[in-house]
């Protein structure tokens, strides 16, 4: 099992070491063809991705965070993170492989 941390922003990778969160592999990007079932992924990952790691048996772990409009498309300190209560959720997501008329 391998735990992913995927970020491209140095305070979100800050306020995980400082959280204490152990992971084996920080990358910025996630390449798909690297997860096997049984492994964590941790991170903001938009949605049909976190279906596709979920698909594959991998847990997948959203780094949830409530930031107020004003401070979106700014890079984020650790500390910033703490302050807009900075958390991570499991979430179990499932393609619903639906059309839309």
């Amino acid at each position: 099992m391998t735990t992913y941390f995927i970020s491209r922003h140095p305070g979100a990778v800050e306020w995980a070491r400082e959280s204490g969160i152990s992971v084996d592999r920080q990358l910025a990007h996630l390449d798909i063809a690297d997860v096997k079932g049984g492994d964590w992924v941790i991170g903001t990952l938009p949605v049909h991705l976190a279906a596709e790691v979920c698909a594959l048996g991998a847990r997948y772990f959203h780094l949830a965070l409530e930031i107020p409009p004003e401070w979106r498309g700014r890079e984020l300190s650790a500390e910033d993170l703490g302050r807009f209560g900075a958390r991570i959720v499991e979430y179990r997501v499932v393609e619903a492989r639906q059309d839309i008329p």
